[in-house]
This record gives structure tokens, sequence and C-alpha cells, in this order.
């Protein structure tokens, strides 16, 4: 059923920004066979900007669509250029508190790469919550000081109160965003350090970058918009920025008041931005189909480097599978599957040495360099460019 009223805020005061038909309900779904992903379940999307409050959300969402306790493949710790975004985090969060014996809890900690990270770095004792996560992927995890539970998150299955609570590219998946932010107050309790991570949305109306938009993200900030939501909850913002090239909002805070920073009063920017970008969308959406058209007509090689979300989106929005030929990823665990919605079976990077491709499409430009330098290491100088 549409939603006529915000989740964060509650206000009635909507417009549409963005509307597309049918898409695959899952995107970091592994599926077995060609035909199961072209069979893909889709479902339609409309994206809402709330001028109460400045969140953009799917108003169709229909959260029996997504089950992330199925065989899903989120995690970018295969990249070293992730990787070392990872653990500056981590060391940032032991810079700023003593975390030495405390208990902290990741709410969405997917296959806990960054939990063991914090813990190692910091010697506290973690939780992490996740429906997907998988024990054998942590090696060394039991002879550490961490506990996992593997469920939707649950506030009366936190039997300890955290001293520290951290939710990582979670907040973006959560429908009923005012409740989800009472459920993190309701288990951090008093005094309780609180650090999210989220994509930030002004760089993807900014850039009209729809391969960003795909059915589990639901909810969709700026750093205003977040702040506006930590505040809503009852949790003073402390510290907030930009990272990872301007693509992910980090921000700090604790339960309690605390004073109002820079850059949380954005409103009158992002009205400007929301109403900018149908027509922004529009013309890179175009772009990207006659830049994919073109070289499939000439008889080139299209390759995109990338098969999680946004490589499902890219492909998806505008029905432009039939002219791509190869999907990579770096990670292993989605290698041989199959993308959702267009059946390309995933791909090694060394596979590209077999039938090397005309073009590369990056699907993030902060792997570039990675990138680059991996196809110059097997012999392959293809044309590469980033969405």
């Amino acid at each position: 059923m549409r939603r006529s009223s915000c989740p964060a805020c509650g206000s009635r005061a909507l417009s549409e920004i963005y509307r597309l038909d049918a898409i695959p309900v899952q995107s970091c779904v592994l599926l077995d066979t060609q035909d199961e992903a072209r069979s893909f379940g889709r479902a339609p999307l409309v994206l809402a900007f709330c001028d109460g409050c400045g969140l953009v959300f799917n108003t169709e969402f229909v959260l029996e669509h997504v089950d992330y306790a199925s065989t899903t493949e989120e995690s970018q710790h295969f990249s070293g250029t992730f990787n070392a975004f990872a653990k500056g985090l981590a060391a940032e969060i032991k810079s700023l508190t003593d975390l030495r014996g405390k208990r902290v809890l990741e709410v969405g900690c997917g296959k806990g790469d960054f939990l063991q990270e914090l813990v190692r770095q910091t010697g506290a004792r973690g939780l992490g919550v996740d429906p997907g996560f998988i024990p054998e992927r942590l090696p060394g995890a039991d002879g550490e000081h961490i506990d996992f539970i593997r469920a939707y998150l649950n506030p009366e299955q936190i039997k300890e109160q955290p001293d520290y609570v951290i939710c990582r590219h979670t907040l973006e998946h959560i429908p009923e965003v005012g409740a989800f932010m009472a459920d993190i107050v309701q288990i951090a309790g008093d005094g309780a350090g609180i650090f999210f991570e989220t994509p930030d949305v002004a760089r993807v109306l900014d850039e009209g970058a729809f391969w960003d938009i795909y059915y589990e993200h639901c909810s969709y900030f700026t750093l205003g918009s977040h702040a506006r939501a930590f505040r809503a909850a009852g949790i003073g913002v402390t510290k907030m920025y930009l990272a990872y090239e301007g693509q992910y909002i980090i921000m700090y805070g604790q339960t309690g008041d605390t004073d109002t920073l820079p850059g949380e009063d954005d409103m009158d920017k992002l009205r400007e931005l929301a109403a900018a970008f149908p027509e922004k969308v529009s013309a890179v959406r175009e772009h990207w189909r006659d830049f994919v058209g073109q070289r499939h007509a000439a008889g080139k090689r299209v390759a995109i480097w990338g098969g999680g979300s946004k490589g499902v989106s890219f492909l998806t929005t505008d029905d432009l599978g039939p002219m791509v030929s190869q999907v990579v990823d770096i990670n292993p665990f989605k290698q041989g599957k199959y993308v959702p919605g267009t059946g390309h079976q995933v791909l090694a990077p060394e596979a590209l040495k077999d039938a090397p491709p005309d073009t590369v499409i990056v699907m993030n430009p902060v792997y570039l360099p990675e990138i680059g330098a991996q196809l110059a290491d097997m012999g392959l100088s293809p044309e590469l460019v980033a969405v």
C-alpha cells in the first residue's frame, strides 16, 4: 500500500521525484541458475521527498519482498580500498572513545568483518546482530570477545546494555525510520556512544546517480536529514562528516541533547536538489543508454565491474543487460552466481583474459585505481570509465 506520510517525521508534505515501474526486489541475493535470476521478483519503486525533514523514501516499499536471512552477499571487504577505509574508521572510533573492556553492539553487522576489526583494535567486547550473518565466514572470531545473534534486531534480545552502538549501512534498509531509531535509544540507554554510517543521497540527487537507487534502499539521507532523525529520537549529534569520496555519511552521537552542528540545516539546498532531480536523472540515464548502446552497436564487448546493488540497478533500470557482455566482481562468493533481473553470471576478474572487454564500466569511481591496476596486471587495457 502506498505510504502517504513520512516514516521519519510523519509529515504529509511529500513530492514524487522518481518512479520505476518494476525493479528486482533484491540485488545482493545469490542465485544459482540463469532462469531463476531472470524470473526473480520485481516491484515498483516511487521515491518521495519529505518537505518536513528531508527524508527521501520509497512510498511503495513492501518489507515482505526482501529476505535478508536468505543467501545475500553484501560484503565489500574483499577490496583493499574498502578494507583500508574500514580499518581507518575503527581507528578513528578508538581515538575518540576508550572501549577497552566495554560492550559494543553492531546492528546490521553483515558478515562481522568490521566488528572483528574494531574489537581487535580497541579491546572491546562485541555483539553483532544480523539475519545474514554466517559464522564460518569469520574465522578466528570464536577466540575473541565477540558474540553474534543471527536475527533481525529485537531490543528484548539484547540482555546487556551496550556502552557503544554501531550501525553501518543499515539505516537505508529500514522503512520505519522513527521506530528503528526509538529501538536504538531503548537499547543504548543513557550515556551510550552511537556511530552510524549511511549513504549520502545529496550526492545521488546532484549526480543523477540512478545506479545508487534500488529496492532494498527504502530510506535515503543527507547529513541534515540524518541528524534530524537522530535528534527526533533523542540522540544528540557530536560529530558528522562525509567520507569515502563524499559517498558516506559518518555520524557520531550520544543519547541526550547536544549543540547543533554546522551543516545540519540543509533543507533549502535539499529542496533545490529534489526539484532538479527528475530532469537530472533523465539526462544521466539517457547518457548511459547512448554510451552502452553505441559500443554494443559497434560490436564492442562491454563489461561492468561490480556485481552488487549498483551493478544490478545499472543493468536493469533501462534494460541495458542485453548490451553488456560481462559482469565482474572480486568477491569470490558472488562468482559463479547469477545477477537478479538479467541472468548474467558473475565472473572472477581473471575470466576477462579469456574474452577481453573493449570497455569496462566501474560501478564505483573510488575503485578505479584498484581496478585499473588489476587490469594492467592481467595485461588488459580496455577503455576504463566509472559511473
